[in-house]
Formats: structure tokens, sequence, C-alpha cells
């Protein structure tokens, strides 16, 4: 199972930089130049999950393998993008094959890197980026929607299905407000449909506002109007400097990027930040396996049911499941294993209705 977060923004924002540091890789050329990445760049990176260690210790495990997430560093979009300008008709492409979108924009000033726009104000990038696509998204519908009606007025049921989203979805267009401004009101049913649209707008969106070295660890006043405009949209706001992740990546052991992180008043590198809050923000959650050989962490949505985490091991464990030996992350680390968990009672047998939770450790039964 795979999901992916495509980081989006002008040209010359940090994209490129950013992605590089986060797979650790010179795959997308950073220049100083629009539309120097023409192709989507693809990196899979490591979740961060301090659990995963302690349950290897605990299991005495001989492999770690945490769970990934795919990064796309997408062509830097600009104004009229929806018309084709730029590399626009590209750009939409690739973003409409995402899961969520990573925006990054602009809160460092000064430099000799050019901005496309001609000064810096990332509300008004975030705008710019946001209208292109709400206009590409209102482009698809209306071309498909005539259609739809009459094929709804004739009676056909699925028409009628999609024409109640597709309709609110045009009118929020129109308003201005992307699409993903309906999701709080849709049924479940509702939303696999809106998914299916595959609207650029209807998909969640993590801000990430790329300052200067010396804002790495506090922000700055332009890294604040990010981080309030992420709140109005009951989304968040990440704050990094590309350039220091850019440079964490480039040293070797972890002792030396501790110390670099720490020269700076860094706990951490801003990637993990990110890294972390696209998982959230996709509605993902992890849980785990664990024994002698391996230690793995694996990811399911937020909702899913225990055959659907078999399933994301092997289908042959979700078509044949029986049941999942369920041990909570908690019980696990205090009982020092499953032997233990199993001894104090912990150890839970779970069926087929079981939602799984964040930090579960599966032992699947399954017949095929």
């Amino acid at each position: 199972m795979g999901f992916n977060c495509g980081i989006v923004g002008l040209p010359n924002v940090g994209k490129s930089t950013l992605f590089n540091a986060l797979t650790a890789t010179a795959a997308a050329q950073a220049a100083n130049y629009p539309f120097c990445t023409i192709e989507p760049n693809v990196g899979r990176v490591s979740v961060p999950d301090a659990r995963l260690d302690r349950l290897a210790a605990v299991a005495h495990s001989a492999k770690i393998i945490p769970t990934q997430l795919e990064f796309v560093d997408i062509a830097g979009l600009v104004r009229g993008a929806a018309r084709g300008e730029g590399l626009g008709n590209q750009f939409l492409a690739h973003i409409r094959e995402v899961d969520a979108i990573i925006h990054v924009l602009r809160c460092f000033e000064g430099g000799d890197v050019t901005h496309v726009e001609g000064s810096v104000d990332p509300i008004r990038d975030a705008e710019t980026v946001e209208t292109e696509l709400m206009l590409a998204d209102l482009d698809s519908l209306e071309k498909r929607l005539t259609g739809v009606q009459k094929k709804a007025k004739s009676g056909e049921k699925e028409a009628q299905e999609q024409l109640a989203v597709m309709e609110p979805a045009v009118a929020a267009l129109r308003e201005g407000k992307p699409a993903r401004s309906l999701v709080p009101a849709l049924s479940h049913e509702k939303l696999e449909i809106l998914r299916q649209l595959h609207l650029v707008t209807s998909k969640p969106v993590l801000y990430v506002a790329n300052v200067g070295e010396e804002d790495a660890a506090k922000g700055n006043a332009l890294s604040e109007k990010v981080a309030a405009k992420a709140k109005a949209e009951g989304t968040e706001c990440v704050v990094i400097a590309a350039a220091i992740e850019a440079d964490v990546a480039g040293l070797e052991s972890d002792e030396e990027k501790k110390e670099f992180l720490s020269s700076l008043g860094l706990e951490e590198p801003g990637l993990n930040k990110i890294i972390r809050a696209g998982y959230h923000r996709l509605n993902l959650l992890t849980f785990f396996t664990v024994g002698p050989k391996e230690a793995r962490a694996w990811t399911v949505h937020r909702g899913d049911h225990a055959p659907q985490a078999a399933g994301a091991i092997h289908t042959d464990f979700e078509r044949g499941f029986i049941r999942a030996e369920t041990i909570a992350y908690d019980d696990f680390i205090a009982c020092k294993g499953e032997a233990g968990a199993r001894e104090a009672g912990k150890l839970r047998q779970e069926g087929k209705d079981y939602v799984v939770q964040d930090g579960d450790v599966f032992h699947f039964k399954f017949n095929v």
C-alpha cells in the first residue's frame, strides 16, 4: 500500500532543495531558474517512530523496518497554469495522482534566488497556486457536468449520486472555495464519489514555511502569517530552513547531525516534522509486527479494520483472515514482550470488526 505527498509551490521557493534533503539524494536538480524540475521526481522516506526501536529492543529483533511515505517533487507552478502557462498541463496531471499536497512557501527575504513574482509574499503565493488549482478543477467539472445532468434526469441512479456531489463542488469552486471545503459535511459514500472525481483541491494540504537559517528555530513574521492561514483552514504549518535540511542530509553520522542541529537550537530535523505531519494529513496510523527476525511498522488508514491491516502485509492474510492476536504498544513495552503480555492478560483476540488502533502490535491468524 503506497501513500504519497506531492511537493508543490511556485518556482524557486525551495521545493527541490527540500526534496533532495528528504530523500538524501541529488535526484532533483536545484537551480536558480524556473522549471528546473521538468518531470516529477519520486523518493521514498522512512517515517520516524521511536516506538519501533523500543519494540525491537524488547523483542531482540535482528532487523528494524520502518514504514515509509512517498514524496513527489512536482515542477513549479506559475500564474496562468490552468490555461497551460509554464508547465501547467504537466503540473496538473502529476498533482492529480498524489494523495496529499505539501505546499512549500518562501518565507525568507534577500539572497540571490529570484522570485518568479518579483517580491516575497507567502500568502499571495499560496493564493496564486490555490486559484490555479481551483480553476483547473472547475474546468474539469464543468466539462463533465452537462453529460451527468442528462443521465441523472433520465433516472440513472449512479449519475444522480454523482450530481449530488458535483453540483455543490462546482458552486464552491465558483465562489473561490476549494473542493475540500465540502468534506466535513459529506457522508462516507459522498466522500468516495468526491475522491473518484480526482479534484486537486479536494486533497488535504500541509503548508511548509521555508525560512532563512537564522529563523529556523523560531520562524519569522512571514512564517507566522502562513501558520495563521493554516490554522484558519484547519490544517498544519511546519517551519523549516530547507538549506539547513540539505546540510543535515549531507552529514554521515547521527551524532554529527545531532551536534549540528543543537548548534542551531534545533532538537530534530525539520524533515521529521514534515514526514509526521504528512502522515497525519493523510489520516494514517501505524501498527507493528514484532519478532526475533524483524520489528516492522506498517501503515493503514485510520478507521481500517483488522483484516485490512492484515492485507497491508499480504493479500492472502486478508482473504483468509481468522483473527488478530493484539497487544497495545504500551502493554507490550510494560510486559516486556509478547510472552509477558499473554501472562498478564493483555493479549487480546480480535475479529473482523476490530478497528485498528495506532500502535497495535499484531500477530495475524489466517487460513487460505
